[in-house]
């Protein structure tokens, strides 16, 4: 069984590949029954109950992968639900959001009511929990950052610093929150670094490499000093990361770039909340936050059962 139609929509339209969601899904399930099946869930709950269960914040923040949860709740009734016929079908479950991701939620608010087998959505509580909790962390954390830079013009980026077999989701999570994405792997733009620049001999020579093999592709390069800045801007980068620089070396940046049209320039390295707006005022387009994706705290959320009911004809 593969994900409902409706569920797979869901997922294209927030920019997500439904085979890859499930895949993640099946496997987030299948870790919590390497050991055996779900015990305290097969002596408590009688086959045959079906329950409603609401998703609700217990604190504030922005709510996050809501189109992955019911993923889980599909995949959770294939591999839980084979036998428990309720609700019209073997193993069915659904997900109804009452919230759509991006959305500001306080605590008490109810995000989403899960419907269908008890003894499915108990068994998959977690694993959707984990997904949301986790997913809605980090779109709030993104939030704060967009907000503190709010009429500035500066973007809010994340970067490759993400858990393996995450980035689409969590990259996700980033523009629920309001971020833009960097790059989602290694092919799809080019970023020197500085080991790339000591490989070749120079920024220079690293730029023009990249540019010779694939010119056609976007192309950042790294500088970690004004020198280096002007080097990269005379061999033509229109993307440069300046790196770990203070407000001074950002400023003197900016007024450098100002002679090269086109140019965009990307602050990275260290950078705090609290400084978001100082960063931001010295004229950078971007700003790059790795802990958005590294460090985020989930935003706490509970799946709480709101009503049973047990199959008269069990």
């Amino acid at each position: 069984m593969t994900l409902r139609e409706p569920v797979r929509d869901a997922l294209r339209a927030a920019g997500l590949d439904p085979g890859e969601v499930e895949r993640l899904a099946r496997a987030a399930i299948a870790e919590d029954l390497r050991c055996g099946p779900d015990l305290t869930t097969a002596a408590i709950i009688p086959a045959g109950t079906a329950a409603a269960a609401d998703v609700v914040a217990r604190g504030a923040g922005v709510v996050a992968g809501l189109p992955v949860a019911a993923a889980v709740i599909d995949a959770a009734g294939d591999v839980l639900g084979a036998g428990d016929a309720v609700l019209g079908a073997a193993g069915a479950g659904r997900v109804e959001a009452l919230a759509a991701d991006g959305d500001r939620v306080a605590p008490g608010d109810v995000v989403a009511r899960v419907t269908g087998p008890l003894r499915v959505i108990l068994g998959a509580e977690r694993t959707l929990l984990n997904f949301l909790t986790h997913l809605s962390g980090i779109a709030t954390a993104t939030r704060a950052w967009v907000d503190a830079v709010a009429g500035t013009g500066c973007q809010v980026r994340d970067t490759r610093k993400t858990l393996p077999g995450l980035r689409a989701l969590q990259k996700y999570a980033v523009r629920c929150g309001g971020g833009v994405n960097h790059r989602m792997g290694l092919g799809d733009a080019a970023l020197v670094k500085d080991n790339h620049v000591a490989a070749a001999g120079g920024i220079a020579a690293a730029f023009r490499a990249v540019r010779a093999a694939a010119p056609g592709v976007p192309a950042e390069v790294e500088c970690d000093t004004l020198d280096q800045v002007g080097e990269a801007l005379a061999a033509g980068a229109t993307l440069i990361l300046l790196d770990n620089m203070g407000l001074d070396d950002l400023r003197s940046a900016v007024r450098l770039a100002r002679a090269y049209p086109g140019v965009r320039l990307e602050a990275s390295g260290g950078l705090r909340l609290a400084d978001a707006r100082a960063v931001a005022a010295t004229g950078v387009h971007y700003l790059a936050v790795g802990a958005l994706t590294h460090s985020s705290p989930a935003l706490d959320l509970g799946l709480d059962i709101a009503a049973a009911r047990r199959d008269p004809g069990r």
